[in-house]
């Protein structure tokens, strides 16, 4: 049976949802005729906001004229949107498997918007890279097989979903409003971003939700890897702006070195620390971590 305050939180939740079911439903985009395709990509243009290029601090990207400046930025683009199709490929399975399956209808009616967002998001993302590019990068990351208490894998998969979204929006934001940008880069940052926005609320509505939940029944142990998990998850992200194969489609020598250079620069890191930090501040918020989960 539930108290009082559990019942509080699943009708919060609850009014959460509808209200993002009605903005999401309010502000439709078809698709199909929200982007205007370029016959092809300009070279001559910009794809990604300079100061957001993984080698940007470098002093190899202080080398580099303006025209391979630019050739950079296209296929940090292309990366960029290679590593959102994967991570909302996941997603979109993921959340197929919790449709109906909640005790509370408004979340499973605000996940079937979800599904359709995220779902429209990856024709954005590989239409580009398609297009104009002709791949989009292959996923790196590994998943690993591990025991977990109750309500533990819950919470990390809202968790997971709340700190890859949490990231990329900070670079939609960003290069949504970037004029420098080709006008197909930004349209697909601002439409991105725009619907984001209301997946975020989300993720945090529902992380509290669970945590309020299941944190009583969580021993010492259970909270300490949770904190690792975290942590790896956090550094398992941020790697993938750093990848090599961006380097090497550039022709650029020693594609790896560049990597460990860029990863390894003082300005990357604090760069990597400041856009992490609304999503590290919100779990310390919850009581989950300390703000030194940063990286």
């Amino acid at each position: 049976m539930r108290d009082s305050g559990e019942d509080s939180l699943v009708t919060d939740l609850a009014r959460a949802a509808d209200k993002l079911s009605n903005a999401s439903e309010k502000n439709f985009v078809n698709p199909f005729e929200f982007i205007k395709w370029p016959e092809r990509h300009d070279p001559g243009q910009w794809y990604f906001s300079p100061e957001l290029i993984s080698l940007y601090a470098t002093s190899f990207y202080q080398t580099l004229d303006e025209t391979a400046r630019k050739e950079l930025s296209f296929y940090e683009c292309v990366n960029f949107f290679s590593l959102n199709i994967h991570g909302e490929k996941s997603l979109v399975a993921d959340i197929a498997g919790r449709l109906h399956v909640q005790e509370n209808p408004a979340i499973s009616r605000y996940l079937h918007h979800f599904l359709d967002e995220e779902n429209k998001h990856m024709i954005y993302f590989a239409g580009f890279c398609e297009r104009y590019a002709g791949k989009v990068y292959p996923e790196k990351k590994l998943e690993f097989p591990r025991d977990y208490a109750p309500g533990e894998k819950e919470f990390l998969f809202y968790a997971r979903v709340y700190i890859f979204e949490e990231i990329v929006d900070a670079y939609n934001a960003r290069m949504a409003r970037d004029e420098r940008l080709a006008e197909v880069a930004r349209q697909i940052n601002r439409i991105h971003h725009e619907e984001e926005a209301r997946h975020l609320a989300f993720g945090r509505k529902m992380l509290a939700h669970l945590l309020e939940m299941h944190r009583p029944d969580w021993d010492t142990a259970t909270l300490e890897g949770i904190r690792d998990y975290l942590a790896a998850y956090l550094d398992s992200i941020w790697r993938e702006y750093y990848n090599p194969a961006v380097y090497r489609d550039c022709g650029f020598d020693n594609a790896y070195q560049l990597y460990e250079t860029a990863w390894n620069h003082t300005e990357n890191r604090a760069h990597r620390q400041s856009v992490s930090e609304k999503c590290t501040r919100y779990f310390a918020s919850l009581g989950v971590i300390d703000e030194s989960l940063l990286t």
